[in-house]
Protein backbone atom coordinates (compact mmCIF):
# COMPACT_ATOMS: atom_id res chain seq x y z
CA UNK A 1 0.00 0.00 0.00
CA UNK A 2 1.31 3.33 -1.22
CA UNK A 3 1.50 6.01 1.78
CA UNK A 4 1.22 9.65 1.54
CA UNK A 5 3.66 11.63 2.91
CA UNK A 6 2.68 14.78 4.75
CA UNK A 7 4.79 17.54 5.90
CA UNK A 8 4.29 20.75 8.31
CA UNK A 9 5.16 23.26 5.67
CA UNK A 10 4.25 22.55 2.24
CA UNK A 11 6.31 24.87 1.19
CA UNK A 12 9.74 23.16 2.15
CA UNK A 13 8.82 19.82 2.74
CA UNK A 14 9.91 20.30 6.08
CA UNK A 15 13.80 20.87 4.73
CA UNK A 16 13.69 24.46 6.02
CA UNK A 17 15.06 25.61 2.64
CA UNK A 18 12.53 27.03 -0.12
CA UNK A 19 13.19 26.67 -3.62
CA UNK A 20 12.69 29.99 -5.63
CA UNK A 21 12.32 29.90 -9.65
CA UNK A 22 15.37 32.03 -11.02
CA UNK A 23 17.05 32.56 -8.23
CA UNK A 24 17.88 29.42 -6.14
CA UNK A 25 17.33 28.40 -2.35
CA UNK A 26 16.38 30.81 0.53
CA UNK A 27 15.44 30.20 3.96
CA UNK A 28 11.65 29.04 4.19
CA UNK A 29 9.41 31.31 6.51
CA UNK A 30 8.42 28.25 8.43
CA UNK A 31 11.58 28.43 9.98
CA UNK A 32 12.09 31.42 10.68
CA UNK A 33 8.49 31.25 12.79
CA UNK A 34 10.43 28.45 14.73
CA UNK A 35 13.39 29.78 15.86
CA UNK A 36 11.29 32.79 17.25
CA UNK A 37 8.69 30.81 18.76
CA UNK A 38 11.85 28.85 20.67
CA UNK A 39 13.38 32.19 21.45
CA UNK A 40 9.78 33.37 22.79
CA UNK A 41 10.57 29.98 25.00
CA UNK A 42 13.60 30.45 26.06
CA UNK A 43 12.95 34.19 26.53
CA UNK A 44 11.74 33.29 30.72
CA UNK A 45 8.40 35.30 30.22
CA UNK A 46 6.39 35.14 33.40
CA UNK A 47 3.12 33.25 32.85
CA UNK A 48 0.90 35.81 33.70
CA UNK A 49 2.35 38.24 31.14
CA UNK A 50 3.40 36.24 28.60
CA UNK A 51 0.86 37.05 26.02
CA UNK A 52 1.37 40.78 26.51
CA UNK A 53 1.54 42.54 23.76
CA UNK A 54 1.15 47.04 22.61
CA UNK A 55 -1.86 45.95 21.62
CA UNK A 56 -3.81 44.26 24.50
CA UNK A 57 -2.46 47.92 26.66
CA UNK A 58 -5.26 50.19 27.41
CA UNK A 59 -4.02 53.27 28.95
CA UNK A 60 -5.79 54.61 31.48
CA UNK A 61 -4.80 58.41 31.70
CA UNK A 62 -2.27 60.38 30.21
CA UNK A 63 0.68 59.33 31.89
CA UNK A 64 -0.02 55.74 30.49
CA UNK A 65 -0.68 56.86 27.27
CA UNK A 66 2.98 58.67 27.61
CA UNK A 67 4.65 55.53 28.79
CA UNK A 68 2.63 53.53 25.78
CA UNK A 69 4.43 56.23 23.40
CA UNK A 70 7.09 55.45 24.43
CA UNK A 71 7.47 51.89 24.70
CA UNK A 72 6.19 52.03 20.96
CA UNK A 73 8.61 54.52 19.80
CA UNK A 74 11.58 52.44 21.12
CA UNK A 75 10.29 49.29 19.50
CA UNK A 76 9.61 50.92 16.09
CA UNK A 77 13.34 52.29 15.93
CA UNK A 78 14.84 49.21 17.57
CA UNK A 79 17.61 47.99 16.41
CA UNK A 80 18.61 51.67 15.78
CA UNK A 81 18.67 52.98 19.28
CA UNK A 82 20.85 54.04 21.94
CA UNK A 83 18.80 53.83 24.99
CA UNK A 84 16.23 51.66 27.03
CA UNK A 85 13.31 53.20 29.08
CA UNK A 86 13.23 53.06 33.09
CA UNK A 87 9.64 52.63 33.89
CA UNK A 88 8.77 54.27 36.96
CA UNK A 89 5.95 54.34 38.89
CA UNK A 90 3.24 53.21 41.54
CA UNK A 91 2.51 49.15 41.28
CA UNK A 92 -0.41 48.41 39.10
CA UNK A 93 -0.16 51.26 36.15
CA UNK A 94 1.20 48.24 33.61
CA UNK A 95 5.11 48.67 33.71
CA UNK A 96 6.10 45.18 33.56
CA UNK A 97 3.03 44.92 30.97
CA UNK A 98 4.98 47.39 28.53
CA UNK A 99 8.24 45.60 29.20
CA UNK A 100 7.17 42.02 28.46
CA UNK A 101 5.46 43.82 24.87
CA UNK A 102 8.02 45.43 24.09
CA UNK A 103 10.49 42.28 24.77
CA UNK A 104 8.12 40.03 23.07
CA UNK A 105 7.49 42.06 19.66
CA UNK A 106 11.55 42.60 19.42
CA UNK A 107 11.89 39.15 19.91
CA UNK A 108 9.67 38.49 17.11
CA UNK A 109 11.58 41.00 15.04
CA UNK A 110 14.46 38.84 15.48
CA UNK A 111 16.12 39.72 18.50
CA UNK A 112 17.31 37.57 21.25
CA UNK A 113 15.78 38.63 24.91
CA UNK A 114 15.09 37.41 28.03
CA UNK A 115 12.92 38.53 31.10
CA UNK A 116 14.00 38.92 34.75
CA UNK A 117 12.46 39.68 38.16
CA UNK A 118 15.72 41.25 39.95
CA UNK A 119 14.30 39.82 42.93
CA UNK A 120 14.13 36.20 41.31
CA UNK A 121 17.47 36.34 39.54
CA UNK A 122 19.49 37.42 42.58
CA UNK A 123 18.12 34.43 44.77
CA UNK A 124 18.97 31.47 42.20
CA UNK A 125 22.15 33.56 42.10
CA UNK A 126 22.62 32.95 45.85
CA UNK A 127 21.38 29.43 45.30
CA UNK A 128 24.23 28.75 43.05
CA UNK A 129 26.82 29.00 45.77
CA UNK A 130 25.05 25.90 47.34
CA UNK A 131 27.50 22.61 46.07
CA UNK A 132 24.76 20.14 46.04
CA UNK A 133 22.99 22.07 43.18
CA UNK A 134 25.53 21.81 40.70
CA UNK A 135 25.46 25.22 39.30
CA UNK A 136 27.32 27.98 38.96
CA UNK A 137 27.15 31.87 39.16
CA UNK A 138 28.40 32.46 35.83
CA UNK A 139 25.58 30.07 34.22
CA UNK A 140 22.70 32.05 35.67
CA UNK A 141 24.47 35.48 34.90
CA UNK A 142 25.60 34.67 31.04
CA UNK A 143 22.05 35.10 29.83
CA UNK A 144 21.65 38.52 31.73
CA UNK A 145 24.86 39.71 30.63
CA UNK A 146 24.81 38.82 26.58
CA UNK A 147 21.09 39.24 25.21
CA UNK A 148 20.70 41.49 23.05
CA UNK A 149 17.69 42.77 24.85
CA UNK A 150 17.47 42.26 28.52
CA UNK A 151 13.94 43.34 30.92
CA UNK A 152 15.01 43.65 34.67
CA UNK A 153 11.60 43.66 36.48
CA UNK A 154 11.06 45.47 40.25
CA UNK A 155 14.60 46.71 40.02
CA UNK A 156 15.58 48.19 43.50
CA UNK A 157 12.84 45.78 45.50
CA UNK A 158 15.54 43.28 47.35
CA UNK A 159 16.81 44.96 50.04
CA UNK A 160 20.00 46.98 49.40
CA UNK A 161 22.92 44.55 51.10
CA UNK A 162 26.22 45.20 49.97
CA UNK A 163 26.53 41.96 47.90
CA UNK A 164 23.08 42.84 46.19
CA UNK A 165 24.32 45.86 45.00
CA UNK A 166 27.67 44.55 43.82
CA UNK A 167 25.84 42.04 42.21
CA UNK A 168 23.28 44.20 40.32
CA UNK A 169 26.36 46.41 39.66
CA UNK A 170 28.04 43.35 37.68
CA UNK A 171 24.87 43.26 35.08
CA UNK A 172 24.39 46.55 34.46
CA UNK A 173 27.76 47.92 34.21
CA UNK A 174 28.78 44.87 31.88
CA UNK A 175 25.86 45.42 30.08
CA UNK A 176 26.66 49.39 30.04
CA UNK A 177 29.57 48.76 28.74
CA UNK A 178 28.80 46.46 26.02
CA UNK A 179 25.78 49.12 24.77
CA UNK A 180 23.68 46.32 24.94
CA UNK A 181 19.59 47.40 25.49
CA UNK A 182 17.88 47.42 28.76
CA UNK A 183 14.47 48.00 29.97
CA UNK A 184 13.83 48.09 33.74
CA UNK A 185 11.01 48.68 36.00
CA UNK A 186 10.78 50.20 39.20
CA UNK A 187 8.30 51.30 41.87
CA UNK A 188 10.22 53.48 43.55
CA UNK A 189 10.10 57.21 42.54
CA UNK A 190 13.20 58.86 40.53
CA UNK A 191 12.85 62.03 42.64
CA UNK A 192 14.14 62.55 45.96
CA UNK A 193 11.60 63.53 48.80
CA UNK A 194 9.97 60.78 48.47
CA UNK A 195 10.06 58.15 51.32
CA UNK A 196 12.86 56.16 49.52
CA UNK A 197 13.85 57.49 45.91
CA UNK A 198 15.59 54.92 43.35
CA UNK A 199 19.09 55.90 44.00
CA UNK A 200 18.29 55.29 47.54
CA UNK A 201 17.79 51.82 46.65
CA UNK A 202 20.11 50.70 44.10
CA UNK A 203 23.27 53.22 45.05
CA UNK A 204 24.55 56.27 42.94
CA UNK A 205 26.77 54.58 41.26
CA UNK A 206 24.24 52.38 39.35
CA UNK A 207 21.55 55.08 39.14
CA UNK A 208 24.89 57.19 37.47
CA UNK A 209 25.23 54.70 34.61
CA UNK A 210 20.92 54.21 33.93
CA UNK A 211 21.74 58.11 33.18
CA UNK A 212 23.39 57.07 30.11
CA UNK A 213 21.51 53.59 29.64
CA UNK A 214 17.81 54.77 29.58
CA UNK A 215 15.40 57.22 29.35
CA UNK A 216 13.14 57.75 32.05
CA UNK A 217 9.50 57.14 31.48
CA UNK A 218 7.14 57.52 34.48
CA UNK A 219 3.93 55.24 34.16
CA UNK A 220 0.99 56.99 36.28
CA UNK A 221 -2.60 56.36 36.48
CA UNK A 222 -5.24 53.64 37.78
CA UNK A 223 -3.59 50.08 38.93
CA UNK A 224 -4.75 47.65 36.55
CA UNK A 225 -5.62 45.23 38.89
CA UNK A 226 -8.39 47.06 40.49
CA UNK A 227 -10.28 48.12 37.35
CA UNK A 228 -9.89 44.41 36.38
CA UNK A 229 -11.75 43.12 39.27
CA UNK A 230 -14.38 46.28 39.58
Amino acid sequence: MNTIETFACAVCRDSGMEVVPGKGARACACRKHLQMRNQLSAANLPARYADCTLDSYLPAGIGQARAFLAAWKLVKAYPRVDRGLLLTGPVGTGKTHLAVAMLRTMIERGAVGVFYEMGDLLTKIRESYNPKLNLTEMSLLAPALSAEVLVLDELGATHPTDWVRDTMMHIINTRYNECRLTIFTTNYSDERGHVESLEERIGARIRSRLYQMTQVVEVSGQDFRRREVA
